[in-house]
């Protein structure tokens, strides 16, 4: 877990939570397509927590130190947050860094998270983003299956309830905040014109 962006890169996020059974995780993509786990907090944690690691809930406490420690660190651009079960928690975010970076994304709808998912393959394939050396993301991403859906469409789906795909999920919507976030204009170079009388 070594490749992180430095202190002060602008970056958009993607959150995938759960309570108690799935695993929840932010995942951070740069200007330039660069996907990362962030560290927070005095010990340098991986923002990625396994309930089962916490007494069989997600602290909620460590995710919020470690929201504040990103905002902080980083300059938050978007960041797409799956509301499952945090619903509050997002509303609280978008009040603390800003309402129009903090935007609940759901990943139960099936025609965007197909086309959220149909993008990451194919930025994936043509080398227009990459991704750090975190080795839970890895084995998230090859624990996903593809599950087929109505209109040749597909979400993510787990092959079973113990090989979970969580950081994955948030690999996708941290990658999706970020194409959006290109598309309204993040990176482009602002004219200022001055107006003489």
């Amino acid at each position: 877990m070594g490749l992180i962006a430095p202190k002060g890169t602008d970056v958009c996020a993607g959150f995938d939570g759960s309570e108690h059974d799935d695993w929840t995780a932010i995942r951070l993509e740069t200007l330039d397509g660069f996907r990362f786990t962030p560290l927070y907090g005095p010990d340098d944690r991986p923002a990625i927590w396994d309930p089962k690691q916490w007494g069989g809930d997600t602290p909620r406490t460590e995710v919020n130190a470690a929201w504040d420690h990103i905002t902080t660190r980083y300059r938050v651009k978007r960041a797409y947050c799956d509301p499952r079960g945090w619903q509050t928690d997002i509303d609280r975010w978008a009040q603390l860094y800003g309402e129009e970076v903090f935007v609940e994304w759901a990943t139960y709808r099936i025609t965007q998270m197909h086309a959220a998912l149909d993008r990451f393959v194919t930025d994936l394939r043509a080398g227009t983003t990459t991704h750090d050396d975190c080795d839970i993301a890895a084995r998230h991403v090859a624990n996903a299956r593809k599950a087929a859906r109505p209109g040749d469409r597909y979400i993510l789906a787990k092959p079973n309830q113990h090989q979970k795909i969580d950081v994955a999920m948030s690999d996708v919507l941290a990658h999706e905040a970020a194409a959006d976030a290109r598309v309204a204009g993040w990176g482009k170079q602002t004219t200022n014109f001055v107006y003489l009388s």
